[in-house]
């Protein structure tokens, strides 16, 4: 059964590969999307190597809607995206993926059916497909090579999508069971090391001392320790010392 996740169909219009078919439906479900609608596929359907393409996304394809052509895939909807790398030469609004998806995310919560149409591998939709559209989505490639796998478009929309659903942490820290480690206790460290360090006569000239003391303390500031790092380092530092007074 589909996710009961408000959401827009997918809808793949003549597609060619069952390859390309099942790496469609394997990007959409990576990114929580599971209607997909195939209108028209050249070698038949269902496809067992979209199956095998599709890895752990089979569902979607056994729960993939077939059409014989466009309007019937899109009678439902009440707004439609196309997607295309090319000018087209029509009056639509243009959308980049990001912008389409946020609209289609307002557009979704408010209750509307929207799909988003995407062309067959070899040249993508024709200008009798996009002007079913209410607007087009223009993906940013290359002009010099703007053709873009059908997989590859599926993966880059259901990512925006994603994006505009989904709260996301776009940075974080994997502590690794530590914390970071507090003022005082890189202080302690830095102590430990310009101690020892004084007592190897590293600071010299004593001309220099003052300076390369303040460059060291400077290191361990620029340095975002944890407390594992702090452990590590002091151990070093007297695993060292041992070392010399036993040799």
């Amino acid at each position: 059964m589909p996710t009961p996740s408000r959401q827009p169909s997918f809808v793949l219009v003549r597609p060619q590969m069952g390859e390309n078919i099942g790496a469609a439906a394997r990007a959409m479900w990576n990114f929580g999307l599971d209607r997909m609608r195939v209108v028209a596929p050249r070698d038949g359907w269902p496809n067992q190597r979209a199956v095998a393409m599709a890895s752990g996304a089979g569902r979607l394809l056994d729960e993939a809607g077939l059409f014989a052509d466009l309007p019937a895939a899109l009678a439902d909807c009440t707004y439609t995206y196309a997607t295309t790398a090319r000018p087209r030469g029509l009056t639509k609004p243009v959308f980049s993926p990001e912008a389409a998806m946020k609209d289609a995310s307002l557009r979704v919560a408010n209750g509307e059916k929207v799909a988003v149409i995407f062309g067959p591998e070899r040249a993508g939709l024709e200008n009798d497909d996009i002007a079913q559209a209410n607007a087009i989505i223009s993906v940013p490639v290359n002009p010099e090579f703007a053709s873009l796998n059908l997989g590859q478009c599926v993966l880059l929309t259901a990512y925006e999508w994603r994006r505009q659903t989904t709260q996301i942490v776009h940075e974080t820290v994997d502590m690794a069971k530590t914390e970071w480690a507090s003022g005082l206790e890189v202080e302690k460290l830095a102590q430990h090391y310009e101690e020892r360090l004084q007592e190897a006569g590293f600071f010299f000239p004593e001309a220099k001392a003052q300076g390369m003391k303040i460059n060291l303390r400077n290191l361990w500031s620029r340095m975002r320790l944890t407390r594992a790092d702090v452990q590590m380092l002091h151990g070093v530092m007297r695993q060292m010392v041992r070392w010399k007074e036993h040799g």
